[in-house]
């Protein structure tokens, strides 16, 4: 078993007797019917339909964990709180109150199943399949964990997550993107059928008028060119990035052929 520290996110809860519907009304997934053993992707709009902040939804005790980038933190919980008016919902920073590991291989502590995105917990503990043989975890003691593994380099998860063609959108590229630039729609992240949400005209017109220009591609790139995310990349702009032995792999937002 491996696992690597994985600081560049950030943890938000929302918790409360309305956490749930409160997060269906603002996000691009269905979280009404998100089942206690399944997390989700899902992406919060501005009203222009460009994603604030991409999100991984994990139930949690009495509402929801939300996993973002780190450098998101501060803003997108005062944003989110000031969609709760009256409603019974609470919007928290638990990014110190949990460590956050990628793991490859299996977990002693605790049986994960096989489906994407299958949410297994325990005291303390929470598991997320992320991929064939790739877990997220999120530990309030991490320590067991990391004496029974090897560590490695948290860049090992960014590659794995860019080649499962998950976007994360960090302070340098809110608001560039609406959701089916970066492939929102292929990855499970929205769901066409909810109801509303900020951004949902955009969103929905963009997906059945056939009006998104750019598409988000997997780019290979050669050792001394390494661009950061919100950079310019040929005619595109980057949305993420990770080394390899041979150069980096990168998610570019680029035009698509043909247009």
């Amino acid at each position: 078993m491996e696992h690597a520290r994985l600081e560049r996110y950030g943890l938000l809860g929302v918790t409360g007797a309305d956490a749930r519907a409160f997060l269906h009304a603002q996000l691009t997934n269905d979280i009404a019917g998100l089942p206690a053993d399944r997390a989700a992707l899902a992406g919060w709009c501005s009203p222009k339909g460009r994603l604030l902040a991409s999100f991984l939804v994990v139930p949690w005790t009495d509402g929801f964990l939300l996993q973002l980038s780190r450098d998101l933190v501060p803003t997108i919980a005062k944003r989110l709180a000031m969609f709760v008016l009256r409603s019974k919902v609470k919007v928290t920073d638990e990014s110190a109150a949990w460590h956050q590991l990628g793991v490859w291989g299996t977990l002693p502590a605790i049986a994960v199943p096989e489906a994407p995105l299958a949410l297994a917990a325990a005291e303390g503990l929470i598991a997320v399949r992320m991929g064939e043989g790739r877990l997220l975890v999120l530990a309030k003691d991490p320590s067991p964990l990391e004496r029974e593994s090897r560590a490695v380099p948290p860049a090992r998860w960014a590659l794995d997550e860019i080649r499962a063609g998950r976007a994360l959108i960090t302070a340098a590229t809110q608001d560039l993107f609406v959701p089916q630039m970066v492939n929102y729609e292929k990855v499970g992240a929205v769901n066409f059928q909810k109801g509303c949400y900020p951004g949902q005209e955009v969103v929905a017109r963009a997906q059945y008028r056939g009006q998104v220009k750019r598409r988000m591609r997997l780019v290979t790139l050669p050792p001394g060119s390494a661009p950061g995310p919100g950079e310019a990349y040929e005619e595109g702009t980057v949305v993420d990035a990770a080394p390899t032995d041979a150069g980096s792999e990168a998610l570019v937002v680029l035009p698509v052929e043909g247009e």
